[in-house]
């Protein structure tokens, strides 16, 4: 472990699920049966650059999984993630790639890793929220997701994507895979379960408007609205501050 964050009751361990690098972060007293939360990089970012976030999510009782995603860290990095034809190739592929890899990761953690099954939560930030976004929707056996600077309208954010980009090439193989997996085409499989949004007021890279498109859609459908909440943090653009790091924890406590 870095020195910055050296401690004596956290353990950091490198670790393979599957041949998916990872990084897993516990206290050292726990045994079994514990909470434990995957937290997913964004585009362009890896595990590491994750280590604090991990750290601090343990320190507060959680086990933590970070994996690396495809076209990331140790799995064949890209060499410009600016390039307009690197984010159309590989950003959605990415995204479906580590949806798919999460429900083995959840069974592997189940199985290998002394989790508690009724208590497993997501979580990730940019990219990683949308993955987050996906993986609650389709699993059931995650309890609780927390979507940092990440939409849960897919379709509506490639669309904006697009419009960004200026991109000028055929996509609709792409577009439909999106519309059926998309979070807000499949609203029943996530109602009254907990989740909470977070973005930034003013963040260019990933607008808050898609998810807030999201969250009006859906809060009417919860019996308990207390269950969904959508946070928007006023003048911060595509960052992950310390109080979105506190409001996640007090999530967290509430709901896993």
């Amino acid at each position: 472990m870095g020195d910055y964050i050296q401690s004596n009751s956290i353990i950091e361990e490198r670790i393979s699920i599957k041949g998916i690098p990872a990084i897993l972060f516990r206290q050292k007293e726990e045994n079994e049966s514990i909470p434990t939360i995957i937290f997913y990089h964004g585009w362009s970012s890896k595990k590491e650059s994750q280590r604090i976030r991990g750290f601090l999510l343990a320190a507060v009782g959680y086990q933590v999984i970070i994996p690396d995603a495809i076209n990331h860290g140790e799995r064949n990095p890209l060499n410009d993630y600016e390039k307009v034809e690197n984010v159309v190739k590989y950003l959605w592929d990415t995204i479906f790639t580590n949806l798919e890899e999460g429900d083995i990761i959840v069974e592997e953690l189940i199985s290998k890793y002394n989790t508690d099954p009724n208590r497993i939560g997501v979580m990730g930030h940019s990219m990683g929220g949308m993955t987050t976004a996906g993986l609650f929707t389709h699993n059931p056996k995650i309890k609780t997701a927390i979507v940092l600077n990440g939409s849960c309208a897919w379709e509506d954010l490639n669309n904006r994507f697009k419009e960004r980009l200026d991109m000028d090439i055929e996509t609709k193989e792409l577009d439909n895979t999106i519309n059926e997996i998309d979070p807000m085409s499949n609203l029943d499989l996530m109602v009254d379960r907990p989740i909470l949004l977070q973005n930034g007021g003013s963040d260019v890279v990933v607008p808050p408007e898609s998810q807030e498109r999201f969250y009006n859609e859906i809060i009417p459908l919860y019996e308990n609205r207390e269950k969904i909440n959508f946070l928007k943090y006023t003048h911060l653009n595509h960052f992950v501050t310390t109080n979105m790091m506190e409001d996640s924890i007090a999530w967290l406590y509430k709901y896993l």
